[in-house]
């Protein structure tokens, strides 16, 4: 036997784990039996049980609204809310079924009727009225508007709160995991007071619907008790009146707790613990004021006003001032108990160094002059621009930009920042708050005023402009930009060249996950039996170096599973990828179905060629002045391009192509290099020039 008497434990907790485990069930069921609730009679007993579970269901939501620390501690709140809103509205419904079915409707009913109305159905039916005006004029209305001007201020906060948590992570104040739960809280804060704003609405229309059925059941159970039940005209008012207002009361007293809930809720915004300590401890800080109120009072029971009750409250107030005058200082307490042991209170936890050790994958420093670009307070969206460059990146180029960290520097001079790609600097430029920046696109038709620059993204030249001379500068002719998005259009030029740089396997693992949720058997051919992840990482960079598109992943993957059957060299791979994505590659740079290119002498492309097979990749060995006179013709044809408006693309056959973008890359980086076998079927091709060796054009 005394082997057996652990069992008993054992098996409550297994019936609690059921039960546990069974309540998502048991809600979801009672959810749906709400809307029966509306369609289906029940019995007047059955309707006390679930009147009484209505009016305890209240009481247990304005107790935890009360003990809530904060909003987020009742995160349900808003889909309660509803749920108790349809919950008591099958109650008024299945109630006025049965009032104007049978003349009763229950003991709890007719209970509350009686107390309320007594002998006097006019004072009753104002009571109810003045319970129905309290919850809807004042506690619904201005718990709406609250929870509106709540959602409102901590959507617009957002930003500046982001930004807060960045600095004290990069100052070492919290850690990732920390940073990551105030991120959390702070979008669970938004959505919380958002769905509380459009939650409010059902309290709302809850206090109108009950006022409509009330109405409607004193107007139909009058005229069901005279033309049905054969009651006199006094006998059937009375009647209804004292039913209907029962009804209405013992709905309407829920409804009214869970109004004040909603109020509590949405109001407690900057509480530090639950609603008693906050009430009391806050009423007693300030001494004097206990004081003040104590001599009115005391001045009150002078004049003759309910003199023994004001002496008394002013006794009892003035006691409260002296303990709270002669009570310790907040925080001393702790002090002097921990004096003997002064510096194992007050001793720093080990300080964590390993998060020191890694870099963010991009980094944005600002001058403390460009901080109004950031701060939300004084209208700076460069934030907001920075997660809308993330998005089109994600959208032109197909990788996840990892988050961009922006954060103050006061090294830099106050009007600079700096852009660095885990950790090392990969550009600097100045932009002037105070002014715009003045572009010439050619069409300028006069000259205007403004501090000479450059402008960070392309490097052309531009001036500074005050805001006030905008419109002349656009009536001239010039393209006229402001500080945030100068700022914003840099970053997303130096997204689109560091872009190998942003995609590491971890990356490419990611986007491999998300194909391989669509795509299961893509993936599953090609990883890890034919490639790597890291060999996949390569080719995606490559196509990336040369500002190619990667978002049409499957294709890529498919690709590659084929030509990996024949070799698995990386410069192959990305040439058969390049050949695959030719329409795509065309649409990049065709205008009009048109695509204008520099060709390339056939005895350069036989020379490039020939030079490659003597090398053991696709660079080309050849002698200094060869290379020389082909980048003197190549910056002649692209200078000859650029001055007809055109984008410099030079094509060529696909056998020489690596070899002569990686020839031309360090004279013209930004050089377009692209074979025949990706142009798309059906583009027209229209040559404006010629690469060669001679010196004849």
């Amino acid at each position: 036997m005394a082997s057996q008497a652990p069992a008993a434990p054992v098996e409550g907790t297994s019936i609690a784990q059921r039960l546990a485990a069974s309540t998502p069930i048991l809600v979801a069921g009672a959810s749906v039996m709400l809307v029966i609730l509306m369609i289906v009679s029940v019995p007047a007993p059955v309707l006390d049980v679930l009147l009484t579970l209505n009016i305890g269901l209240a009481l247990v939501i304005i107790g935890n609204a009360l003990y809530a620390e904060n909003a987020l501690a009742f995160s349900a709140f808003p889909t309660l809310l509803l749920i108790v809103t349809l919950f008591r509205l099958s109650l008024n419904i299945t109630a006025t079924r049965s009032i104007l079915l049978h003349g009763y409707a229950g003991h709890v009913i007719d209970f509350f009727g009686q107390q309320v109305i007594g002998d006097n159905y006019a004072v009753g039916f104002v009571i109810f009225l003045i319970l129905i005006i309290i919850q809807f004029v004042v506690i619904t209305n201005g718990a709406g508007r609250v929870a509106e001007v709540a959602a409102r201020f901590t959507l617009d906060a957002m930003p500046g709160k982001q930004l807060a948590i960045d600095a004290d992570l990069n100052a070492g104040l919290i850690t990732e995991a920390e940073a990551r739960k105030r991120r959390s809280d702070i979008q669970r804060s938004a959505d919380f007071y958002g769905a509380m704003d459009g939650a409010s609405k059902f309290v709302r229309g809850d206090a109108i619907a009950a006022v409509i059925i009330v109405i409607i059941n004193t107007i139909g159970g009058f005229i069901v008790g005279i033309a049905q039940m054969h009651m006199s005209f006094p006998q059937a008012l009375g009647h209804f009146t004292l039913l209907t207002v029962g009804e209405g009361i013992v709905t309407q007293v829920p409804a009214l707790l869970i109004s004040t809930a909603t109020g509590i809720i949405v109001t407690r915004a900057a509480s530090e613990s639950d609603f008693g300590r906050d009430i009391t401890g806050q009423l007693m800080r300030q001494p004097n004021a206990l004081l003040i109120a104590a001599i009115i009072t005391a001045v009150f029971g002078v004049a003759n006003l309910v003199r023994p009750l004001m002496f008394g409250l002013s006794a009892l107030l003035f006691f409260l001032y002296y303990r709270r005058r002669n009570a310790p200082p907040e925080g001393a307490t702790l002090a002097v108990a921990g004096a003997p042991g002064a510096a194992a209170a007050v001793a720093k936890p080990a300080e964590t160094i390993v998060p020191l050790l890694s870099y963010d994958p991009m980094e944005l420093e600002i001058g403390f002059g460009l901080i109004p670009l950031v701060d939300v307070n004084q209208g700076g969206d460069l934030l907001e621009r920075i997660t809308l460059i993330r998005r089109h990146a994600a959208r032109d180029l197909g990788i996840v930009v990892p988050p961009i960290r922006v954060r103050d520097n006061l090294q830099l001079r106050p009007n600079s920042y700096v852009v660095k790609v885990y950790g090392l600097e990969v550009a600097q430029a100045e932009v002037m708050v105070s002014r715009l920046l003045a572009m010439n696109p050619g069409t300028a038709t006069s000259p205007i005023d403004g501090i000479p620059t450059t402008e960070p993204a392309f490097g052309l030249p531009a001036l500074w402009i005050p805001e006030n001379a905008r419109a002349e500068a656009e009536m001239s002719g010039y393209t006229v930009i402001d500080p945030t998005s100068v700022v914003a259009t840099h970053l997303t030029e130096l997204i689109k060249g560091h872009a190998p740089d942003l995609l590491g396997r971890q990356e490419v693992s990611a986007l491999l996950d998300n194909i391989k949720s669509h795509y299961p058997v893509v993936v599953d051919e090609l990883v890890p039996g034919l490639l790597t992840v890291g060999e996949i990482q390569r080719v995606l960079q490559n196509l990336l170096r040369e500002r190619i598109p990667i978002r049409n992943l499957v294709m890529i993957l498919e690709t590659l599973a084929d030509a990996a059957r024949v070799s698995k060299d990386i410069d192959f791979l990305t040439e058969k990828v390049r050949a695959a994505l030719a329409r795509h590659i065309s649409a990049e740079y065709a205008e009009n179905g048109l695509l204008s290119v520099i060709t390339v002498d056939p005895r350069l492309e036989a020379l490039l060629s020939e030079a490659v097979r003597r090398g053991e990749d696709a660079y080309a060995l050849l002698d200094p002045n060869t290379v020389s006179r082909i980048y003197t013709s190549l910056t002649r044809q692209i200078g000859t391009a650029s001055n007809a408006g055109l984008t410099p693309i030079v094509l060529c056959s696909p056998a020489v192509r690596l070899a002569l973008k990686r020839l031309t890359e360090r004279a013209a980086p930004q050089l377009v290099v692209l074979s025949y076998s990706e142009i798309a079927p059906g583009l027209r091709v229209e040559s404006i020039g010629q690469i060669s060796t001679t010196d004849d054009e």
